[in-house]
Parts: structure tokens; sequence; C-alpha cells
């Protein structure tokens, strides 16, 4: 009798063991969807790195030209926030930096200076509106990532 118990047992916990990989995979989706910033349909970011001599002063500039069919969501604080270096070799000198208009592309002036020599990572997060078409508005977040490469 215990011969025939053991496939039953056996094909249940196949069962069990296949419906928390599916739970685990959709929750895993679900989580990761709101907690990375995502590539934009609306913007085009350019931006390029900078090569400054040690403890001066230097601006990198980052522009974002939108696609075609959206337009720049004007009344919005549109900025780069939390702005840093993964070594802690270049200094900002804003924590906040807004944006400029200029032939309907969001510019931003990132002052900076490298405090160490070499090159150095650096991040930060655009914080952006957008219009598309008559009826959709939204905000997103997009990274900055870029180098900046200190010389003595």
């Amino acid at each position: 009798m215990l011969q025939y118990a053991r496939p039953d047992l056996i094909l249940t916990r196949l069962c069990v063991l296949a419906r928390s990989a599916v739970l685990a995979i959709g929750l895993a989706s679900i989580t990761n969807a709101g907690g990375v910033a995502e590539e934009s349909t609306a913007y085009v970011i350019e931006v390029g790195d900078v090569t400054v001599k040690v403890g001066e002063h230097s601006v990198m500039l980052a522009t974002l030209r939108t696609r075609e069919g959206y337009r720049i969501l004007h009344s919005y604080n549109n900025r780069v926030i939390k702005l840093s270096s993964e070594d802690d070799s270049v200094a900002f000198d804003r924590e906040i930096v807004p944006a400029t208009v200029q032939d309907e592309a969001l510019i931003f002036a990132i002052g900076l200076r490298a405090t160490k020599p070499g090159k150095h990572p650096i991040n930060g997060l655009f914080r952006v509106g957008y219009i598309h078409g008559t009826d959709e508005m939204a905000m997103v977040s997009l990274r900055l990532i870029a180098n900046v490469n200190g010389t003595e």
C-alpha cells in the first residue's frame, strides 16, 4: 500500500512547488516595475563625460529632448536630484539642479569639482514631466549616468 501512496505524494509536492514558483515570479515582476527608473519613451538623454583639473570648477551639461508627439510639462519642477559619485571624488555645487528650457529641450547645468585624479562614475536622477497627445500627462524618473575625469 505504501508503494501506491508515494507517487501521489510526489505529484502533490510538485504541484505545490510549481504554484509557489509562479507566485514568486509574479511578485518579483510587480516589485521590480515600480522600483527602478525606466527609460522614457518621451525623452532622449544627451550627456557627456567631463574632464576637469582636480580642484577646478566645471559644468556638465545634460540635455533631455522630447521625442516626436511629446511636449515638456513646463508647469512641473523639472530637475536633477540625488547627485553622487561612486567614490566620493566629485563635489557638486547643488543637491538639486533645476532645468532651463531652450529650443523645446530641458537643459541641466550641473556644477562640479573633481577632488581626486582619475575616472569617477557619477549618477543622479532626472525628475521630469511630459505631455503626450491631448490627454496624457506624466512625471517620470530617468537615470543620469556619466563620468568625471579628474586630471592633475
